[in-house]
Order: structure tokens, then sequence, then C-alpha cells
């Protein structure tokens, strides 16, 4: 039983990582360097910005503390250590793709840039909640609303966006932030996809377990 526990731990580590990597690289070669905003707690930071002046690196760490520590409360310890483990491997990744620079041509068209940024974040995220832990605050308020209310992760993810972008409306054109809820959109779904496909598949696994 031991043995097999060290395995899951380390399938779930390397799967976290896999997860950052993705998540950073498309954070960064398609959010970034296309000047496409983002929802959740990033969106957050930026709207308290420019409304009221807070320091995005004050808020950040006040904001995603709560809410992992919400995750906390609702799923234990192993969530809130492998999350923690989820948001350093993302930094460190983010950075090294920053220090690399980018790795695809920028393209001349901002809906396929858009479209890669939602599928690259839905991909990561997807992946790192997979595992049942969250890459940031935001992803671990998704998991705890998905597991108390009927509303599925997705779902969750595109509405808490969707409100950040809107709000954003006050201090962003609104060509930036319909270009955002695009990308919105398509992580939304791939995440959902991805995190019903594993959730059925675990528990076909544990049907079969019992005959």
């Amino acid at each position: 039983m031991d043995k097999m526990a060290r395995r899951q731990d380390v399938e779930r580590i390397l799967l976290i990582i896999l997860g950052s990597a993705i998540l950073a690289f498309g954070v960064y070669n398609f959010y970034y360097l296309n000047n496409i905003t983002e929802g959740g707690v990033l969106g957050l930071l930026l709207l308290l910005k420019n409304l009221f002046d807070i320091q995005p690196e004050i808020a950040n760490i006040i904001i995603d503390l709560s809410l992992l520590l919400i995750g906390y409360k609702y799923f234990g310890k192993k969530f809130f250590m492998y999350s923690i483990f989820a948001s350093v491997s993302f930094s460190i990744f983010y950075e090294v793709f920053g220090t690399i620079g980018p790795i695809l041509p920028k393209s001349s068209s901002m809906i396929v840039s858009t479209v890669l940024a939602g599928l690259s974040v839905g991909l990561g995220v997807g992946l790192i909640v997979t595992t049942g832990c969250a890459a940031g605050g935001d992803d671990a308020l998704a998991l705890v609303i998905s597991k108390t209310t009927s509303l599925n992760i997705g779902r969750v993810y595109m509405l808490g966006d969707c409100i950040v972008l809107l709000l954003s409306l006050t201090y962003m054109p609104i060509e930036k932030v319909l270009y955002s809820l695009i990308a919105v959109a398509i992580s939304g779904n791939v995440i959902d996809y991805i995190y019903e496909y594993v959730k059925n598949n675990k528990s076909n696994l544990m049907i079969k377990s019992e005959l």
C-alpha cells in the first residue's frame, strides 16, 4: 500500500509539473506577449490597481493565500501543500520562459493568439486540478464552489472570470475584454472536459475493481 501511495504521489507531482509548464508557457507566450488580459485573481489584481491603486504584489499574497486556506478547509492539508507546490512550479516555469523569450513566432491574428491562449491555459489548469490541487487561489475557489454547488468546474471558472472581465471595462477598451472573454470561454470548457473525463475514468475504474 505504501509503495502504491508513493507511486501515486510521484505521478501527481509529475502531472503538476507538466500542467504548470503548459500553463506558464501559455500565459507568457499567448497572454503576455499579445497583451490579452485575464479574469480570475490576476484580472482582479489589475482591477484593484487601476481603480483603487492597491499594489498587486500585496493584494496577490492576501487574496491567493486566503482562497487557498478556504481550499484547505474543504480539501485538507495535502491539497494545500500540493497547491503551494503548483503555484511555485508555475512561477519558476514562467521565469524560465520569460528568460528564454518568445518560443513561437508572434501571430498576426489576434483571434489565433486568443484561441491558443485559451487552449494552453485550459490544458495546464485542467491537468493540475485533476491531481486534486489548485494552481492558484482562483482555482481553489472554483473547486470549492464546484464541490458545494451543482455547478461544474468549467462553468465556475467562466462565471468568475466573466464577472472580473466585465468589471474591467471600467478601465479597459471593449475590444481587449472581448478577446479575453473568448479565451476564458475556451479555457473554461477545456478545464471542464479534462476534469470530467478524469473523474469519470476514475469512477469506472473503481466500479470495475469492485466487480
